[in-house]
């Protein structure tokens, strides 16, 4: 296998992401969206989300498509970047006709990023704004790590980001991941070493060697501050397969062993895991489940790396209260 050309989820035909910036408040948010409805779902295995209109991507509901998803810091606040974007949908006619009405299908998940040094004493809620400001820049090339939904990421040792990666598989499908990393664990063992190395390609996050087996009590995050304290590792995994809502859904189930490879400890009581799974369909199925497996396979891989190489994109900023990976 190798990388797509731009090794971004954008990579996967028919998507595109916009990414909007507040380094002052710290925050931002993240925006894939297409030129047309897109099949999606859902997975969560975290224990604390933080979502929008996240039930309707069950399987069995009514509606199987959507047009955009959103990665948002400001935890419950960065909801409304949702809204945001619903709104600039219906300034262009796009979402589902209901008589004249025009309804965007934008479901949206957050990450906990409110006690990271930014000034946080708005007025008025900025992330309705920035998810306008998002979509509107939605481009096949965008920024990695302290931008958009990882401006304001953190894990338990370094800051966090915005990640990416891609992966195109021997039949031709492409798969991308896309990914706010904002973790209670940490994406790095005690050596300094990626939990993800052994799947990088071509030093994508710095060729730092393969991880040491992790300590089965680590101390490399803080209980104490877990109990008060919400983190989050958001993600979408992409693909140009087609796809039903129910194959999506186990895309997105599979993508999760991605965080579990990459973040040491994830799935905590106080993060809020979440992956959505998205298709193009641009490239129907030659081999039903077989080739699913592969693709399945291919979201975990993709999503392990993009969580590696939010982290070794991140870059400081004024009143950061984490260091980088890297030093600038």
């Amino acid at each position: 296998m190798k990388t797509g050309p731009k090794n971004l989820i954008t990579d996967v035909e028919g998507f595109v992401v916009g990414n909007a910036t507040d380094q002052r408040i710290k925050t931002g948010c993240t925006v894939l969206t297409s030129d047309h409805h897109f099949t999606a779902a859902v997975q969560v295995m975290g224990g604390s989300p933080g979502t929008r209109e996240t039930d309707l991507l069950a399987p069995d509901r009514t509606v199987q498509e959507v047009n955009a998803l959103v990665l948002s810091g400001g935890s419950a606040f960065g909801l409304d970047a949702g809204s945001g974007v619903a709104d600039a949908l219906v300034s262009r006619g796009v979402g589902i006709q209901a008589g004249p009405a025009i309804i965007p299908i934008v479901p949206a998940a957050i990450l906990f990023d409110l006690v990271n040094g930014g000034e946080k004493g708005w007025k008025t809620n900025p992330y309705k704004v920035l998810g306008a400001q998002a979509l509107d820049a939605a481009g096949v090339d965008f920024e990695l790590g302290s931008v958009g939904a990882g401006t304001g990421a953190n894990t338990a040792l370094h800051k966090g980001g915005l990640g990416s990666a891609s992966l195109v598989l021997p039949s031709g499908v492409t798969v991308g991941a896309l990914v706010g990393v904002n973790a209670l664990g940490s994406a790095l063992d005690l050596q300094g070493h990626f939990h993800a190395a052994p799947f990088e390609m071509d030093a994508e996050f710095g060729g730092l060697g393969i991880s040491a087996v992790p300590d089965p009590i680590s101390q490399t995050f803080n209980t104490k501050v877990a109990q008060v304290n919400t983190s989050t590792t958001i993600a979408i995994v992409a693909t140009d397969a087609t796809l039903t809502q129910a194959q999506a859904h186990r895309v997105a189930t599979a993508a999760h062993d991605g965080i579990g490879r990459a973040v040491y400890p994830a799935h905590t009581p106080f993060d809020g895991d979440l992956v959505f799974a998205a298709s193009s369909g641009r490239r129907p199925l030659q081999n039903g489940d077989l080739e699913l497996m592969d693709i399945c396979h291919a979201a975990s891989i993709c999503l392990s790396r993009a969580i590696a190489r939010g982290v070794w994109a991140a870059r400081p900023f004024d009143g950061d209260d984490k260091p980088c990976i890297r030093t600038y």
